[in-house]
């Protein structure tokens, strides 16, 4: 199954997509600014089947004002698309991908932020915690 991740934010989206094996997080592209109807556009041509939106948790599992932008976005997806749409913890990944960067990565720091919380939720899958 092919896998799109989004990584929400005011400003724009960082974007993740999996190969069909569910086995490689690779990152995308950036949405800027963020439209639910740019994101059903990559979900058609990426044949993708299910999306899954970071949730920005603070560091206590507690969420605040951004988890209920990104709930709010979830949301207006669901209504868009024909294929499920959920969320997932995304803790940590911009610190992940800030470090990527300085590691050499190529990608826009949003989109490698998609891809590690790509990377997350399908180890989540493997281990039986995910849908």
């Amino acid at each position: 199954m092919r896998i799109l991740a989004l990584d929400y934010g005011s400003a724009r989206i960082g974007c993740a997509i999996s190969d069909p094996s569910e086995t490689l997080a690779r990152p995308l592209a950036v949405l800027e600014p963020p439209d639910p109807r740019a994101v059903a556009e990559l979900v058609t041509a990426h044949e993708v089947e299910r999306v899954v939106v970071g949730m920005p948790l603070h560091l206590n599992g507690r969420e605040g004002e951004q988890a209920e932008a990104t709930r709010r976005f979830s949301d207006e997806l669901e209504q868009l698309l024909d294929v499920p749409v959920e969320t997932y913890d995304e803790r940590l990944t911009t610190r992940m991908a800030a470090a990527s960067r300085r590691a050499g990565a190529d990608a826009p720091e949003d989109a490698l932020a998609a891809a590690h919380l790509l990377e997350g939720y399908l180890a989540s899958r493997k281990r039986g915690e995910g849908a």
